[in-house]
């Protein structure tokens, strides 16, 4: 086996959790779907931890108060970690809103040596509210609901994130591939 070989194998049985986190219809979950599909196609184990999903099985019962959303991140953190020690890419589009539930991650990952990367899908809230993939800034908008991330509810963006993907100036395929290379520089793919 040649030396390459050998990295990419070490590579592909190494796991890691990638956060993508960003406001709602930022594209996140598209991302991480399309860097799924490549990183499994080289024999990666990869496992997607979408938010909604999560809230559903996972998080059942919480809200969106600051407290429910911070419990929110730390058990999706807590789960990408166990995952991502024994191998798996975790790949976790999930908003989490606030710097210090992704710290608290982050930290996490640390202490147990588990590689954790933070990633921003920058995408300005205007080009958002007109994607409005689920529909919550029509919704916020005509007055259904309130605490939308980054409308009426606080959403503070990373200040250093490994990296910032402006999701509305390249394709998908294109800030998959960012993510790809970054992955690859860290010996991570």
């Amino acid at each position: 086996m040649t030396n390459t070989q050998e990295n990419q194998v070490s590579a592909a049985t190494t796991g890691a959790t990638v956060w993508l986190t960003g406001l709602p219809s930022a594209g996140k979950t598209t991302i991480a779907y399309e860097l799924a599909q490549r990183l499994r196609g080289e024999g990666h184990r990869v496992e997607v931890l979408d938010g909604d999903e999560i809230r559903e099985f996972l998080s059942a019962g919480l809200g969106f108060t600051r407290e429910d959303r911070h419990t929110n991140v730390q058990r999706i953190g807590f789960v990408a970690e166990l995952l991502a020690s024994n191998g798996v890419k975790a790949l976790v589009p999930v908003i989490a809103p606030y710097a210090d539930s992704r710290d608290a991650v982050r930290k996490r990952h640390q202490s147990e040596g588990t590689p954790y990367l933070e990633v921003h899908v920058a995408t300005p809230v205007e080009v958002c509210s007109e994607r409005d993939v689920k529909g919550l800034y029509a919704k916020q908008a005509a007055g259904e609901i309130s605490g939308l991330t980054g409308v009426d509810d606080p959403y503070e963006a990373p200040e250093s994130p490994d990296l910032r993907i402006e999701s509305h100036r390249q394709t998908v395929r294109e800030s998959a591939s960012a993510l790809h290379a970054l992955l690859t520089e860290r010996g991570l793919a």
